[in-house]
């Protein structure tokens, strides 16, 4: 099945999910929203479902397994992706500026998921106060969208790269690093709304706290005055920093390709059609799994909750939000299909070898011949061999 169909299944059955739930009505179904106890003006009430689910095996064991297997894959990953292109990489460009901050961004995000695994082993009962969870998911969403647009950053530097390849390399790092610098003073910014609403909530009955899974109504009728901060925040992010880039990013394949096509098909030409297929088959895996079905479930939750109706997609929903952690591991395999240095970098790097070995075997490797006669590899005054083919 191509990747068309699968966007068309998808998108077909988040709509279905939105019909079905605008039926069910306030008050049926299950869902996110908590009604105040009035026993305990501390605490909400929730229905049977989502407590229910609070305590099912898809949030205390599904997810907290993604989430280790996220944090073994991503963390050793990112941290030898930002040694590389701090001390490995000598030639600095474009590509491996952006690189390096979207490995910083999967790293920031992938040292506070160990708070997460301990959320969901402990029965989704959050022990580390508001605080803690407010900077938990702000670096969450802050990864996303900073994924998101260094993935953009990316693509359109590798069309301009091809398609420009005599441009000024000095002119272009200095846009690259102002662009990195312009995106995370952006995000910084766009994630202080996270902080100005609470995400803590004390379920009566169950014994827990949840962060970030139960919004709480004070009237049923009337529920836009009590999500209308996360409503218009995931709104704009969704359409702004979301929806924009995808658009962006097709854009700029459709045009590498073109560019590529029209280019002789010399050993360069398909080396970098090569490099260009493995970039956007990477990409296209990376929103397929984490960007696009979060970011379409983020805006129907809120949309219902909006309106009072309750969501009735609550197991689908935090899933994707559990998938979209899956970019920290992804990610990676963008930086070793488009930088051949940082493939060779990383092998020398795993190898133990210092800079200073590796530009010895340079040296010593492009002063040599290559003898037909013996086939062998000789030193360039053929006094010595000094290696085998």
């Amino acid at each position: 099945m191509d990747s068309t169909r699968k966007v068309q299944i998808f998108i077909f059955l988040s709509l279905a999910l939105l019909i079905d739930a605008q039926r069910a009505g306030p008050g049926q179904g299950r869902g996110f929203i908590g009604v105040r106890d009035p026993l305990n003006k501390d605490s909400v009430k929730v229905d049977s479902v989502t407590a229910g689910t609070l305590k099912s095996g898809l949030t205390t064991v599904f997810l907290p397994i993604v989430y280790i297997i996220v944090v073994a894959v991503g963390l050793p990953l990112n941290v030898m992706a930002i040694w590389v292109f701090l001390f490995r990489t000598k030639k600095k460009h474009p590509a491996a500026i952006y690189m390096a901050n979207l490995a910083l961004s999967d790293l920031l995000f992938v040292i506070w998921i160990p708070l997460k695994i301990a959320y969901h082993f402990n029965g989704n009962n959050w022990i580390f106060g508001e605080a803690l969870c407010k900077v938990l998911v702000a670096f969450f969403y802050a990864n996303m969208y900073c994924s998101v647009l260094f993935i953009t950053c990316l693509s359109v530097q590798r069309y301009w790269a091809i398609a420009h390849p005599l441009s000024h390399q000095r002119k272009n790092n200095q846009i690259a690093a102002g662009v990195s610098v312009t995106i995370w003073v952006f995000i910084w910014l766009t994630t202080i709304p996270l902080y100005l609403y609470d995400h803590t909530t004390k379920i009566s009955g169950l014994n827990i706290t949840t962060c970030h899974d139960v919004n709480v109504i004070e009237d049923m009728n009337d529920a836009f005055p009590d999500i209308k901060y996360p409503f218009f925040y995931f709104t704009f992010m969704g359409g702004f920093v979301f929806l924009i880039p995808c658009v962006v990013i097709i854009v700029a394949y459709v045009r590498l390709l073109q560019t590529l096509g029209n280019s002789m098909m010399d050993e360069s030409a398909s080396k970098n059609r090569r490099k260009a297929i493995f970039l956007i088959i990477t990409v296209l895996v990376t929103f397929l799994v984490c960007f696009i079905p979060s970011n379409i479930m983020l805006i129907i939750h809120y949309a219902l909750l909006k309106n009072g109706v309750i969501n009735n997609g609550y197991g689908f929903y935090i899933t994707t939000l559990c998938l979209a952690s899956l970019n920290s591991c992804l990610d990676p395999l963008i930086y070793y299909y488009v930088s051949e240095d940082f493939r060779d970098n990383v092998k020398n790097t795993l190898l133990c070898r210092s800079s200073r070995t590796v530009e010895r075997m340079r040296v010593s490797f492009s002063s040599m011949k290559y003898s037909k006669k013996s086939k062998a590899y000789t030193s360039g005054s053929s006094q010595t061999q000094t290696s085998n083919c």
